[in-house]
């Protein structure tokens, strides 16, 4: 905290002019998603027009508008970019950053990078942060961070104004470690820029106003929060997500990040809740229970999800909202071991009872005689009502009854019972995260929602959620059951990940808190790390393998590995030996695989020479899966877009078009097929077309190139049964 109140700024300029003040002309500034981008822009603009100013940007995922790269692209991109992302404003440092322009006294370092942008940028590569986003908040004063900022929430409490971090809670770690530079001289300041769109979270997330040297209020710089559209979920990802939601047990606890394949589990786990039998008849026809049935009842369950779920993750991703919606997402833990532990036990339960009473009195958490602190424990979890009061050893309740405070006392317990007890637990909390993005339904649900359901959501810090370390007892009495899943690129047939990078050095993304929970699952007892990996990727006309021999980067190390998930299966790969581990990894390879790694993994003389991969697990094809998928579509499963999605119903027909124009253009022989039934289509488009014709403004084309590219996505349409 600031040994003085912020300043308070409603112009930009002004704001800015006093930071500077204060730290110098050697800003090294860090903000994570929820980074303040007009006080980023203004910096910017300052370090541009004077060379003296040296600024350093420390962030993550530097975001731009999605732009198209031709005129078919921009056609299609431009009205739904500026309908989706509103009036967020542009990161002005970032066409430079991507241009390798940016002048010799700006530098930006990044720790986690948009996904598979920055390949080929040798400032991002060279001046790229490799952390653990535990420690991500560490490395930012190592790298000389002396201006921490965030967009803040502003909400009146009492009739004082309060101060929330909102979806950038996790920061709370870095503000000791600011603190401990202030105390040894060192100018450093943290900033927050309100902004009312954003929701406003409760429990740790909110903070004093002096935690924050300058603070910029002004609804002129209120903006749409940076907000990713959902994603299509096609067949492989909702088969991956079925295979996943099967090994989630009632009564655990779950971790999940975003994109496709978390909006799999969120689906397939919705579908387990509420259509059990037809969840448990896809998994049959799929072949799912038949062959990993023993692995699903081990570790997780078909059944609905009676006692719930409780969330425990990095990321407030999109498909946790849908869960606490759908019911699943209830399990609520509480911020007291000695209550937590009588919880997990079933001493204590969601109803106030004289047995709650007498539980929490047997396992010493309040005193027989109760003293204003165990009368403080009573109300905080909802036990006691909150209008009774104690003087001088009486219990004063509202309808004037007093009560002797001793609980040995069979006469006080009784009327203890009849006056002071409150009807459910309290304090609860189902959800744990350090940061949320998602769509703008997301922001707009947890925006409205009733104060009593926020509090249910507690942003905090990274380090809570992200491991043990420091909060042992507790984290460990929460985590019950624990299947903290994430996403991976590649894994090896020893069992090693790849999800971050390429194996020349050149990263793809970043770590982000993967390894983190990997190791946490090996930690925790009755944890599991569970890692989906599609089985191919495609590129032009190329299929390749995502389970390989070995490759020349990992994330996650062998000796880490649990479980593995693709389309086809479920790999149990902890504790096995080597050979089978291999063996249950090309169980769910993809069969056009499978025998050349299983060659390799033979020549290497890791699996005996005689192995021949048994023949239930040799029709790992797409096309087996699309057929199944196909069959229940019409029963409503699989839809394109499981929550609904920010595309209009013409929107969601052309982005079909447009990517399946852009696959046949990296494939010649397609490509030249395509261009010859477009150019050869005569006559003018049929009715059905003008819509998505319109929408692209090419319902009358202006000349012979807009023409061409009528025909084209009238030919396309077509072809793919829209017209």
């Amino acid at each position: 905290m600031t040994s003085t109140t912020p300043e308070y700024f409603t112009d930009l300029e002004h704001c800015v002019d006093a930071l500077l003040r204060k730290v110098g002309k050697k800003v090294v500034i860090a903000g994570g998603f929820g980074r303040p981008v007009h006080i980023f822009n203004e910096l910017f603009r300052r370090a541009l027009a004077d060379q003296e100013i040296h600024l350093t940007i420390i962030t993550g995922a530097s975001f731009c508008r999605p732009r198209g790269s031709s005129d078919l692209e921009k056609r299609f991109l431009d009205p739904f970019v500026s309908r989706v992302f509103g009036n967020l404003p542009e990161l002005d440092y970032v066409f430079p950053y991507i241009k390798g322009q940016l002048p010799e006294n700006i530098e930006i370092v990044e720790v986690f990078l948009q996904a598979g942008a920055y390949l080929g940028n040798a400032h991002a590569q060279q001046n790229y942060v490799y952390s653990n986003f535990t420690h991500w908040l560490r490395d930012m004063i190592e790298q000389g961070c002396n201006v921490f900022s965030q967009m803040i929430a502003k909400r009146e409490i009492n009739g004082e104004p309060a101060y929330s971090m909102s979806g950038d809670a996790y920061a709370l770690d870095i503000l000791p470690r600011l603190q401990e530079l202030r105390e040894q001289g060192r100018q450093v300041a943290i900033i927050g820029q309100v902004n009312e769109e954003l929701p406003f979270m409760y429990n740790d997330a909110i903070v004093p106003a002096d935690t924050y040297d300058f603070i910029l209020d002004e609804p002129k710089f209120n903006h749409t929060l940076l907000g990713p559209p959902s994603p299509p979920v096609d067949t492989m990802d909702y088969m991956i997500g079925l295979n996943a939601s099967s090994l989630l047990p009632d009564g655990g606890t779950l971790q999940i990040g975003i994109g496709a394949l978390g909006d799999a589990i969120t689906y397939g786990s919705i579908l387990r809740q509420e259509r059990n039998q037809q969840y448990k008849d896809v998994l049959a026809e799929l072949g799912i229970l038949e062959k990993f049935g023993d692995i699903i009842e081990e570790v997780g369950g078909t059944g609905v999800f009676e006692t719930g779920l409780y969330g425990s993750t990095e990321m407030f991703a999109d498909g946790f909202r849908h869960l606490y919606n759908h019911g699943i997402l209830k399990r609520a833990v509480y911020g007291d071991a000695g209550l937590q532990r009588l919880v997990n036990a079933g001493l204590v339960g969601p109803e106030i009872k004289p047995q709650t009473l007498a539980a929490v009195l047997e396992a010493g958490l309040v005193s027989s005689r109760l003293t204003d602190r165990d009368l403080d424990f009573l109300q905080k979890f909802g036990i006691f009502r909150d209008s009774v009061v104690l003087e001088d050893g009486v219990l004063r309740c509202a309808d004037g009854t007093g009560i002797v405070a001793d609980l040995e006392n069979p006469e006080s317990l009784e009327q203890i019972a009849r006056h002071c007890l409150g009807d459910s637990l309290k304090g609860g909390i189902v959800l744990h995260a350090g940061f949320f993005l998602g769509p703008q339904a997301m922001y707009q649900q947890l925006r409205e929602m009733p104060e009593a359901e926020a509090k249910k959501i507690c942003m905090t810090d990274i380090a809570y959620v992200n491991q043990l370390y420091g909060c042992e007892e507790i984290a460990r009495l929460q985590r019950q059951k624990a299947r903290f899943i994430n996403t991976t690129i590649m894994v090896s047939l020893l069992g090693a990940a790849c999800s971050d990078g390429l194996e020349d050095g050149r990263k793809i993304s970043g770590v982000g808190g993967q390894y983190n929970f990997v190791a946490m699952a090996h930690a925790l007892e009755g944890a599991r790390s569970i890692l989906m990996c599609r089985s191919t990727r495609t590129k032009g006309d190329n299929v390749s393998s995502n389970i390989v021999w070995n490759y020349g980067h990992t994330s996650i190390p062998a000796h880490l590995r649990d479980i593995v998930i693709t389309e086809y299966g479920i790999a149990m790969l902890r504790g096995q030996r080597e050979k089978d581990v291999i063996a249950r990894l090309l169980n769910i390879a993809d069969s056009r695989f499978q025998e050349s790694l299983l060659q390799q993994a033979k020549a290497a003389g890791k699996i005996a020479a005689d192995y021949e991969i048994p023949e239930q697990y040799r029709n790992n094809t797409p096309e087996r899966l699309e057929r199944i998928a196909a069959r229940l579509r019409p029963e409503g499963l699989f839809p394109k877009f499981p929550f609904g999605s920010d595309f209009t119903p013409e929107e969601a027909v052309l982005a079909d078009v447009l990517q399946s124009l852009k696959v046949k253009m990296g494939s010649r022989r397609t490509l030249f097929k395509t261009l010859a039934g477009a150019v050869g289509a005569a006559g003018s488009p049929p009715a059905a077309a003008m819509p998505y014709l319109e929408r692209m403004g090419l319902d009358q084309p202006a000349d012979i190139k807009e023409t061409a590219i009528q025909k084209l996505i009238v030919a396309e349409l077509r072809e793919c049964g829209h017209v």
